[in-house]
């Protein structure tokens, strides 16, 4: 044991356990990375069992998921009682969206992406959850929601933008490019969810995902409308790494985030086809 702690302080270049009195105690650098050890670990575990013996209701785990804000908002305690179903002692923890970090999975440090992926990486695996569509909303009553909605009308009202991981703008206003118009855009906000607080506050008018819209529309006192240019739908999907594919507690995972997202339906504006928690978000 001396010698493989040896070999340990060698390589991490630090003392990982040092005397207090008659015991040892580690060190802040061991101290952090305890969590990851034991992912490793049950990683370890999983891939010498891949016939899935793993006793799945005494596994530990907290699992870390990258996903637009509103995701954990409405959809994070639906999703972990899905997934205690199996493991009862699982934890489930969601992470913001980062531009540019793109090495999150490779690197361990998220369990799962949510959303429009798009530079993940090669290795990367993936799989579709649903499409959705991009509304408009309004604070019920808006001006802009009494006669013919144009380009042009829509334009000239003030706007709340939602930055975009990895993209320089939202897929409306290069629409809008193309016929010669643009947003007057006064503020910009993280997140969908963001952008709808800023829309029932004030005279803004938001463009956003219609799961989420429709899903706290009516508490925020929000109307929904079709936009005056037509914006294909994106793909939503799930990413994770080809380290955990295998791993019976990860599978559990992903068929919980499928199931949830392939109970919700969105039918066209005007219809309220969503309901409780059964509304995925972007």
């Amino acid at each position: 044991m001396s010698h493989t702690l040896a070999r340990i302080r060698d390589a991490l270049d630090d003392p990982i356990l040092v005397r207090a009195g008659q015991k040892l105690i580690p060190t802040p650098r061991a101290q952090e990375m305890r969590a990851p050890v034991r992912r490793l670990i049950a990683e370890a575990v999983a891939l010498m069992q891949p016939d899935g013996g793993l006793d799945l209701s005494r596994v530990q785990r907290e699992f870390i998921v990258r996903s637009p804000e509103g995701m954990g908002i409405i959809y994070g305690a639906a999703l972990l009682t899905e997934i205690q179903r199996e493991i009862p002692l699982a934890t489930l923890r969601f992470v913001p969206e980062s531009d540019g970090d793109s090495m999150a999975l490779r690197e361990g440090r998220i369990d799962l992406d949510v959303g429009i992926v798009q530079d993940a990486g090669p290795e990367v695996k993936t799989a579709p959850l649903y499409e959705q569509r991009i509304v408009g909303v309004a604070k019920a009553g808006h001006g802009l929601l009494a006669g013919r909605l144009t380009p042009k009308r829509f334009c000239t009202e003030k706007h709340v933008s939602i930055a975009q991981r990895g993209r320089s703008k939202e897929a409306v206003d290069a629409l809008l490019a193309d016929i010669g118009c643009a947003r007057r855009i006064v503020l910009t906000v993280p997140s969908a969810y963001g952008a709808l607080m800023a829309a029932a506050r004030s005279s803004l008018i938001a463009c956003v995902p219609e799961p989420l819209a429709r899903t706290v529309a009516g508490a925020l006192g929000l109307e929904i409308f079709k936009l005056p240019v037509a914006i294909p739908a994106e793909q939503v999907v799930q990413a994770w790494h080809p380290r955990v594919d295998a791993e019976p507690a990860h599978q559990c995972l992903r068929r919980c985030v499928a199931s949830l997202s392939g109970s919700a339906t969105f039918g066209p504006l005007g219809r309220r086809s969503l309901a409780g928690h059964n509304a995925l978000l972007s």
